[in-house]
């Protein structure tokens, strides 16, 4: 249980939050939100213990074990993935020795009834209560396990951490938190360096979790999926919900319309009173009634309300002149770096007014062919732009495409044409420029700040084939909202390559599915996709069989490889079973002996012989299930290759 008690921060004598006070439990699945800028991130290290408030506490019980990942962080190196992943079991590793330790020193001591020999019993008892939690026996399958559901390929395990770019290295501290199991994981924009398929990992991952999750995501089908409770940060002070997001907002509106009914409410009183004391603070005969209405103004609690900033909700793209039916053909793009081909041989066709999602686990090619597609990368075989076709595109390293000797409000100006100069603030407030930042030289920006320009800088370009490679990274919802909201009103062409579900919900109606270096094609949206594909979720995609490869004839040889490769893996899975059970009977038979003689009075009677007992029954109750964690996976990994056939 974490307790946050008369919680303030004050940041140049401006108060971010004021005394705020809630609890979270131990199954607690919390989403933090509020506009940027009201705190939530520094909440989060707060709780953490990475920032102190300016008053108030947090408070935890003793031995209570927080998990904390912050949007940014400098990384180790000089290890591979799979090493530095396993530094999390640094707790596994200090209790097994610690456990050999102490039972060493209690085979020498004779000091049965003193409080240290007792203690050191408690001891025994808590680190290997814990160890049983922690499994173990099983850190390389679960280190293994984590790294794979977080989009890490087997032959990645061995490689440096220095070769992989901070999005692949926040992963792995990502998975370190999670191997560690804490008893509240606290997560700020997790999902930013995922894709679909590691979100949706993630989102089952925690909702099965044993302990407490808070999380800060502008992704709403996350949040959605994962909490179960809202906290709202607004004016200083927090709204709490017992809702997920979706229910949040409805409430949240609900709770604005009755405040602002009784903001309007108190705001007639005030002036009303306000009118009364001024008509009569002259007449003696209303001195009495006058000061009355003076002190009952000074006791009104203030009724405030959080501006809503509705400004640019509907910006819409300059009209897209008019391309050619055909925008795009594509005969036989293929690239390969080093000797590991991305793409293979593609043939495909973008005609006007489509909008493609494209789709897949990262790795797969999908910013390989947007960079080949829009000329930043060169590849094999040919493409064909139509008749008129304008291209805009905004990539993952946008922002570093931008001058960086101009301010904010120049970066725009250079592309408005007829928009006005109002118009330019009113977009630049919507994605978090507002005041003074307009004027800021665009060098002095932060990498999201500069994300957030180049995509306010997209909305005023007259283009009519659009290729947007995550965009919304580093937006907020109401930022999102603006830019789905106008993509929705585009008549272009539109790639959209993104892992935001909710976001691509609405806005495709053609889905392309990258896997093993091909595309497949799927008409419609990306929720029909799914039902063709008869996956419940995108995290199927990470099983489901890939795309038969160009070459036919090849596809028997490949076919009876993965037959005798997995009825070799079966076989091996059936004799590992056997003797795991073998392993689990005998293990369960020596923690009942042990049981059966703690039982016996005159074995309790003997303190000596009873904490020998006490230190081989924990050991035999870590070994047992250890034992069985490794049974239902082999069990588990059985039937998954029984239903694949």
């Amino acid at each position: 249980m974490i307790t946050v008690g008369n919680l303030s921060v004050l940041f140049g004598g401006v108060p971010l939050f004021e005394e705020i006070s809630f609890m979270i439990q131990a199954r607690d699945r919390v989403g933090l939100t509020g506009k940027n800028g009201a705190g939530k991130s520094t909440l989060l290290k707060i709780i953490a213990r990475k920032q102190e408030p300016s008053s108030g506490t947090v408070s935890v019980p003793q031995g209570y074990r927080i998990g904390y990942l912050p949007q940014e962080m400098k990384h180790n190196s000089g290890k591979t993935i799979f090493e530095e992943a396993k530094t999390a079991f640094a707790e596994v590793l200090s209790l097994e020795e610690e456990l050999n330790r102490l039972g060493k020193e209690l085979e020498v001591r004779t000091d049965y009834e003193s409080e240290a020999y007792h203690k050191i019993i408690d001891r025994i008892s808590e680190a290997s209560q814990r160890l049983s939690l922690l499994g173990s026996g099983t850190i390389d399958g679960e280190t293994e396990k984590v790294l794979s559901g977080l989009g890490f390929k087997q032959e990645d395990m061995d490689r440096q951490m220095d070769e992989f770019s901070g999005g692949w290295k926040m992963r792995v501290e990502l998975a370190k938190i999670l191997l560690q199991m804490p008893d509240a994981v606290l997560l700020d924009e997790p999902t930013n360096h995922l894709d679909i398929e590691s979100i949706q990992w993630l989102e089952s991952f925690l909702s099965d979790y044993p302990g407490a999750v808070v999380l800060v995501s502008h992704d709403r089908a996350f949040l959605d999926a994962v909490t179960n409770r809202t906290i709202e940060i607004t004016l200083g002070k927090i709204e709490d919900y017992k809702a997920s997001y979706s229910k949040y907002v409805e409430l949240r509106k609900e709770r604005r319309e009755q405040q602002m009914a009784a903001y309007l409410n108190q705001k007639k009183m005030i002036e009303d009173t306000e009118k009364f004391i001024e008509r009569f603070r002259y007449k003696a005969s209303k001195a009495v009634q006058v000061q009355s209405r003076i002190k009952q103004l000074d006791k009104v609690d203030r009724i405030e309300v959080e501006d809503e900033d509705t400004s640019a909700i509907h910006f819409r793209f300059p009209p897209a002149p008019r391309s050619g039916k055909v925008v795009l053909t594509a005969s036989g793009i293929s690239k390969t770096f080093g000797e590991k081909p991305v793409l293979k041989p593609l043939d495909f066709l973008v005609e006007r007014g489509e909008k493609i999602a494209f789709v897949g686990k990262n790795g797969e090619g999908k910013t390989t062919l947007s960079r080949i597609i829009t000329g930043q990368l060169d590849s094999t075989g040919t493409l064909e732009p139509g008749h008129n076709v304008k291209l805009g595109y905004f990539a993952q390293n946008q922002a570093d495409m931008l001058n960086p000797d101009i301010t904010v409000m120049q970066t725009l100006e250079q592309v408005a044409g007829n928009t006005t100069t109002q118009q330019i603030r009113n977009l630049l407030g919507a994605f978090l420029f507002g005041g003074d930042a307009v004027d800021k030289k665009v060098k002095v920006l932060s990498g999201g700040e500069k994300g957030r320009l180049a995509i306010a800088r997209l909305l005023l370009e007259p283009v009519n084939f659009l290729v947007l490679d995550e965009p919304t990274n580093h937006l907020d919802m109401r930022s999102k909202d603006i830019l789905k909201e106008a993509l929705k009103q585009y008549d272009g062409t539109l790639i959209l390559v993104s892992h935001d579900r909710e976001f691509l919900d609405g806005l495709c109606n053609k889905v392309f599915e990258f896997s093993g270096g091909n595309i497949k094609e799927f008409p419609g949206g990306i929720f029909e996709f799914l039902q063709s594909r008869k996956l419940e979720s995108l995290k199927a995609l990470e099983v489901a069989v890939k795309q038969a490869p160009v070459k036919v004839k090849e596809e028997p040889r490949q076919n009876r490889q993965a037959q005798q490769q997995s009825d070799k893996e079966r076989k091996q899975l059936d004799t590992r079973i056997r003797n795991l059970e073998e392993r689990i009977s005998g293990a369960e038979a020596e923690v009942s002996g042990l049981e059966e003689k703690l039982a016996d009075p005159e074995v309790y009677a003997d303190r000596s012989a009873s904490a020998t007992l006490l230190a081989e029954h924990a050991k035999a109750k870590a070994n047992l299930d250890t034992l069985m964690t490794e049974w239902e996976e082999a069990v588990s990994r059985r039937e998954a290759l029984e239903g694949a056939g």
